[in-house]
């Protein structure tokens, strides 16, 4: 039984050994040490090179190293028939609650203008909301999604969220599908983006919907690079009807060294951090997958690939 370890962006030297102290049985090669390629079963991965997973006669599950998989499916050659795994684990749940919680406090907050008057040694209270007069809008209510709402709800924020479909959080006022759109943007102070990168969902941070917003905004995306249309938020930010934006993801990442996001004191820019699959967690979670493989049951997490997620 072999499990084929491919991705550019993760440390085998952290799976390894978390896949073998859950199944010792389980043989591990390290993409692009293949060996025989009709002898993998399984591929754990994160953006793969187009083909190779393709090239696997014998594979039985694709499991992804983070919580997305568009990808994976941007690969034309992927096998349609087999099955496609997201990565659920508390830790990548952990790991985003952190994240948006801290962006979100930073700037209800007023973390940087308090920075800036401290450089110039400036002792000045600023006038502060209270967090059950901010509205917070969290973008997508998936595993993630529903966390981050939650979190930001039990510190008594005024939550929102918008999804696909309708769903139910306790303590969050739930909207779905373009009907509850634009009443989601327009109570959204802090907008928080956690979609799936779908066709639907791509470019949906753009100048039509920043407009829609209230005067003020701050935006938050950790959900994928392909969901803002980066030419949109620098006007939208020097007309300033956008405040600012936290990003942790990219259309291109690394980001460039020269790119305008890297020098504008309004965005705050991190490298695609906001949730890490960590090994000594999530290799569970695959081994029990694998475990139901090879008994013949239903795999837990598969992903819907008509709807991309």
């Amino acid at each position: 039984m072999t499990l084929l370890f491919a991705t550019d962006f993760d440390n085998p030297r952290d799976w390894v050994p978390a896949l073998k102290a859950e199944m010792p049985e389980l043989e591990v090669r390290v993409w692009p040490e293949l060996g025989n390629p009709a002898d993998i079963r399984y591929a754990l991965t994160w953006n793969p090179r187009p083909g190779l997973l393709a090239s696997l006669p014998n594979l039985r599950a694709i499991f992804s190293l983070g919580a997305g998989v568009d990808g994976i499916l941007a690969d034309p050659t992927l096998p349609p028939a087999i099955p496609l795994v997201r990565m659920v684990d508390d830790s990548l749940t952990e790991g985003m609650v952190e994240y948006v919680v801290w962006q979100v406090l930073a700037w209800h907050r007023q973390h940087e203008p308090y920075r800036a008057q401290q450089r110039k040694a400036l002792w000045r209270p600023l006038p502060q909301k209270l967090a059950r007069e901010r509205r917070v809008g969290v973008m997508g209510l998936g595993e993630l999604g529903q966390a981050c709402a939650r979190a930001l709800a039990a510190l008594d924020f005024d939550v929102a969220g918008w999804s696909r479909t309708r769903k139910s959080v306790d303590g969050v006022d739930c909207g779905a599908g373009p009907k509850g759109f634009d009443r989601f943007l327009a109570r959204s102070e802090i907008l928080v983006c956690l979609l799936p990168l779908t066709d639907d969902t791509r470019g949906i941070l753009n100048a039509a919907n920043f407009a829609r917003l209230p005067a003020g905004a701050f935006v938050i995306n950790a959900a994928r690079g392909g969901h803002l249309v980066e030419a949109d938020l620098l006007p939208a930010l020097r007309d300033g009807h956008l405040a600012g934006a936290a990003l942790d993801v990219f259309a291109d990442e690394p980001l460039a060294r020269d790119h305008p996001f890297w020098q504008d004191p309004r965005i705050a820019v991190t490298p695609h951090v906001a949730s890490l699959t960590h090994a000594r967690t999530a290799a569970k979670s695959v081994a029990a997958n694998i475990r139901r493989a090879e008994a013949g049951e239903p795999l837990d997490n598969l992903v819907d690939r008509k709807r991309g997620y």
